[in-house]
């Protein structure tokens, strides 16, 4: 068993190439967007969403090389939905990654362009380098399309827009969350299962895996955003506050919040121990996702 200390490192480096590669040179025009694009995607970030596409991977006994497209479609679309998330319309927010956002590096409208050019690009990628061969192919295009359409991302962004300043049920907060942040971490680590043609038994563990992470992620966001550094963490914390957004601390309290992130790593871990193959990576994500410091 691989120890997940040497290798994950291996794959956020790996990603960095991948996405280098598929992303237009700045120097090619329109030469403004391509920057723009390659600013949001390139040079930061925690690769998390790629991590994890490898990491589902080495369960299945699959190497990186044919998960390459499916990681870096993934990122592309989470970088583009940063780009948007941050513009003025949405969290108005000027620091990411710790630089300017997009739109204060470039411009709203470039910014905007890159955001829609970055998601067509995830879907170019995949129907390019997705082995032609493959059964499952347009099955893992099916999965990331609705992970962040308007029943995954788009629709959990819309759900938190709509309760800005409003009182909100913990049960109303955790299903935003699973669809803005979730869903796409769930199909991170659903696609290589769903490429490999994996029995139902494992997609549904890996499934129950990412539906945990990816709320613990959340709730760990929201506690950073109260109690981290904008230093370390690379934006400006208690941002969520000052735009009276609802967060686990807000509504749950910060005690209750750290608990529940807690419960939702052990039960990511429960699901772990019951597949076969090497999940000490998963393992590794389920503890970072909930100790990280940005």
């Amino acid at each position: 068993m691989t120890d997940p200390a040497a290798l994950i490192p291996a794959w956020q480096g790996r990603i960095e190439s991948v996405l280098d590669k598929y992303l237009p040179l700045a120097t090619c025009e329109p030469a403004l967007l391509h920057g723009a694009m390659r600013y949001a995607s390139l040079g930061g970030g925690k690769r998390i969403r790629p991590v994890l596409v490898y990491a589902a991977g080495r369960v299945l006994e699959t190497p990186a090389r044919p998960l390459d497209a499916i990681a870096a479609s993934i990122e592309f679309i989470h970088a583009y939905s940063l780009i948007h998330d941050d513009l003025p319309a949405m969290d108005d927010d000027e620091l990411r990654r710790g630089r300017p956002t997009c739109h204060k590096a470039y411009d709203e409208a470039t910014a905007i362009l890159a955001g829609d050019a970055l998601q067509a690009l995830a879907f170019e990628v995949l129907a390019g380098e997705l082995p032609p061969n493959n059964p499952h192919g347009m099955a893992v295009i099916h999965k990331i399309a609705s992970a962040c359409g308007s029943v995954g991302m788009a629709g959990g962004q819309a759900l938190d827009l709509s309760a800005v300043g409003q009182p909100i049920s913990e049960a109303t907060l955790i299903k935003m969350h699973r669809l803005k942040t979730g869903a796409l971490i769930k199909a991170a680590v659903l696609t290589p299962a769903i490429l490999r043609g994996a029995d139902p038994e494992t997609i549904n563990h890996l499934g129950s895996y990412g539906d945990c992470i990816g709320l613990a992620f959340q709730v760990h966001d929201d506690i950073l955003d109260e109690t981290g550094n904008s230093d370390v963490i690379g934006k400006n914390t208690q941002a969520d506050r000052a735009l009276n957004k609802p967060t686990f601390p807000s509504v749950l309290g910060m005690e209750e919040s750290i608990r529940k992130a807690s419960e939702l790593r052990d039960e990511a871990l429960f699901h772990l121990q019951a597949m076969q193959g090497d999940t000490s990576c998963l393992a590794w994500v389920a503890e970072y996702v909930i100790s990280r410091d940005r």
